[in-house]
């Protein structure tokens, strides 16, 4: 299937790995020419590398934290006017909310919440203008399902869905759609640290975390990023103007809810 976005323009945040790569590979594969950012600037160059061998497309490295005033400002500047958008930031650590202090969640609100807003609020206009425009925002499965140690996460991400149901009624009419995709478990650098961290707390392996994981979901493995990317492409494509303010979850089965 033709996803209709060759030579449209993507900006993908925190794309030098993990899911975002996976959405930047899968976006790039389709014609999309590409400006990604990510803290790491090594890595975030060995990503736009690799894509560009991989499918010939243009791509743009920028190097900041998307949380931050000045990371946006410089992703924005490289790509002021984007037809895609794929918002994305690393989740704030596990822990027990007794010791987040307000700063810790404000970071998170920063990163997880307020970032993704700002930089809607910055490209909107632009697309409603073109009539076209694509946002995916990369959230989390614990928005359906929240998951203990994470309630960081948890608060900003719900926080930002809810912003999310509302403004995608408005902008409809105008062919940009926003919607939200939530992962599972995929076996990134995140779930990893996760698995160590609960680990350490139940006096047990990673190893053995990680099986119990995998066995704890019905498709019994972790998802692939190439998996994730495919359907940040779908929602991101031409055929997918009719899909807005959703929930996607990708997630191998893992909630139980029919709804």
């Amino acid at each position: 299937m033709d996803l209709g976005i060759r030579g449209k323009t993507a900006l993908v945040c925190a794309a030098s790995k993990g899911l975002g790569k996976g959405c930047a590979m899968a976006l790039a594969r389709e014609g999309a020419n590409l400006v990604i950012t990510a803290r790491g600037r090594e890595a975030l160059e060995a990503t736009a590398d690799e894509i560009r061998r991989a499918t010939g497309v243009s791509v743009t490295a920028v190097a900041g934290d998307i949380a931050t005033p000045e990371g946006r400002a410089a992703a924005l500047a490289a790509c002021p006017e984007p037809d895609i958008l794929v918002n994305n930031a690393g989740g704030p650590p596990p822990g027990d909310f007794r010791d987040w202090t307000r700063e810790d969640w404000l970071k998170a609100l920063d990163a997880n919440m307020l970032a993704p807003i700002e930089m809607i609020r910055a490209t909107l206009d632009g697309m409603i203008r073109r009539r076209f425009g694509r946002i995916v925002n990369i959230t989390s499965g614990a928005v359906k399902m929240p998951i203990a140690e994470l309630g960081l996460s948890n608060g900003a991400r719900s926080g930002l869905t809810g912003f999310v149901a509302g403004l995608a009624r408005q902008v409809a009419q105008h062919n940009v759609t926003i919607n939200n995709l939530l992962p599972g478990r995929f076996w990134t650098d995140r779930l990893r640290q996760n698995t160590e961290f609960n680990a350490r707390r139940q006096g047990r392996t990673p190893e053995e975390v990680k099986a119990a994981l995998e066995q704890a979901i019905p498709a019994k493995r972790f998802g692939t990023i190439e998996e994730f990317g495919a359907a940040c492409a779908f929602l991101a494509s031409s055929h997918a103007g009719y899909i807005t303010g959703q929930n996607l979850l990708i997630d191998g089965g893992a909630y139980p809810g029919t709804f």
